[in-house]
């Protein structure tokens, strides 16, 4: 993997590409029904949001020189927090707020994929 990989400006980008990404979604979906546009933005934001707290968690420890081993258990701790994040945010959504599950989904797995491509079309140079 390449270093670039790790920089903050290709974090934001990525983060900035989900946002988009799930409110153009969330509007098509709002284009059908409301109800169908405030559940796909619930599914964008229960993928989106955990990655930023994720992002700000990576971004603390940038600066500092961490002790060995600090480095995995803080990813560990952080992947922790955002698989439990991205389940209490679905569940929320779903039970909660009785949002449609086929909008939230849909939207939920596109941001998932975004996260995936984005960073290899950015670093792709040739």
């Amino acid at each position: 993997m390449s270093v670039s990989l790790y920089s903050v400006k290709l974090a934001r980008t990525v983060l900035v590409i989900q946002l988009v990404t799930f409110v153009v979604i969330g509007a098509l979906f709002a284009l059908k029904d409301v109800t169908w546009g405030a559940s796909a933005i619930a599914g964008g934001a229960a993928a989106w949001l955990p990655n930023v707290l994720f992002m700000f968690l990576a971004w603390r420890l940038q600066d500092q020189t961490p002790a060995k081993g600090r480095v995995a258990w803080s990813f560990a701790f952080g992947e922790v927090l955002k698989v439990f994040a991205t389940v209490i945010f679905l569940v929320v959504a779903l039970g909660g707020f009785g949002a449609v599950f086929w909008p939230l989904a849909i939207t939920w797995l596109s941001v998932l994929v975004v996260q995936i491509v984005a960073p290899a079309v950015i670093n792709n140079k040739g």
